[in-house]
């Protein structure tokens, strides 16, 4: 099952990173806040129904077990938000998701195994297209700059530092994923249902503190309650987390870079909704990530 919950995976977070970039005002200083509230809040709300439906029990010190995947997993996560203010989903994004290579990277040196042919080949196809396209959206990125819309533009004040935001977010994304392969299958340190709790009531503890800073302390009115947009990206975000969970939990190493995909899923949103273009090179890139992804299925079916 590990492989429906993989593309479950990525098909959320894929769509939340639309209404992330949609939530996403650069003239907003504090958005960065709010998202992480809404999202913070979201997932505590799915972890109290999850854990009153399935009856489970939850151990806080869970939370503090399994806190070196959350802090990561939160900070990578918020350095995204904030990075999207300045650049355009179809830029942060594929870069945000070469971490996909880098965790498989990391768990073959620490647990060195035998994945096999076809697990290798789907690998190389996914990791190879998401890094494409993150070179190719950075030579835009460069062109872009270089026009007199670009420079007027609040999205680009801070220029080419700006790549610099979803770079952070791939390599503390990568570490936290690594960490979540250890935990959840290699050495199975924490059950997936205690993980999933933990790291959204960490989560629900970062909206708790977020709102009390945004209010009493910054006195900006903030009411959850008015936030569709923002509260889309949270929902898609938990759903994608319910699923990355169960994925992870079996085939970590495979798992990995095949969510990281996700980014092809957010591209293609972002061309039909944000309305940018694709070229031919990124429609080849694009079909080079799904075949590795169908050489995946392949390869666990067989």
């Amino acid at each position: 099952m590990w492989f429906l919950f993989a593309i479950l995976t990525t098909l959320s977070w894929g769509t939340a990173d639309l209404f992330y970039k949609k939530g996403a005002d650069s003239k907003d200083r504090y958005s960065t806040i709010k998202i992480g509230i809404m999202v913070g809040l979201v997932m505590g709300f799915h972890g109290i129904l999850y854990m009153l439906v399935k009856g489970i029990e939850f151990d806080p010190l869970d939370m503090v077990k399994y806190l070196p995947v959350s802090f990561f997993y939160i900070l990578s996560m918020l350095i995204g938000y904030f990075g999207l203010r300045y650049l355009e989903l179809s830029i942060s994004s594929p870069v945000q998701n070469s971490s996909g290579a880098l965790t498989a990277i990391a768990l073959i040196i620490m647990f060195p195994k035998e994945i096999g042919v076809l697990n290798t080949v789907g690998i190389i196809l996914i990791t190879g297209g998401v890094i494409g396209l993150s070179i190719l959206e950075k030579k835009l990125q460069t062109e872009a700059m270089k026009t007199e819309k670009a420079k007027i533009n609040p999205k680009y004040q801070i220029g080419v530092l700006a790549i610099i935001f979803p770079i952070m977010y791939a390599v503390l994304d990568a570490i936290g994923t690594a960490a979540d392969g250890i935990y959840l299958d290699e050495l199975e340190l924490i059950g997936e249902d205690a993980a999933l709790l933990a790291y959204e009531f960490t989560w629900l503890l970062y909206a708790v503190i977020a709102f009390i800073y945004l209010n009493a302390i910054k006195k900006q009115k903030f009411n959850v309650f008015k936030e569709p947009v923002r509260t889309s990206a949270a929902v898609f975000e938990t759903a994608g987390q319910f699923f990355y969970v169960y994925a992870m939990s079996d085939k970590a190493v495979i798992a990995a870079p095949m969510i990281a995909s996700y980014s092809i899923v957010s591209v293609i949103l972002s061309r039909l909704f944000l309305k940018e273009k694709l070229s031919k090179i990124h429609y080849v890139l694009i079909i080079i990530v799904m075949a590795g992804i169908a050489v995946l299925g392949v390869a666990e079916e067989l």
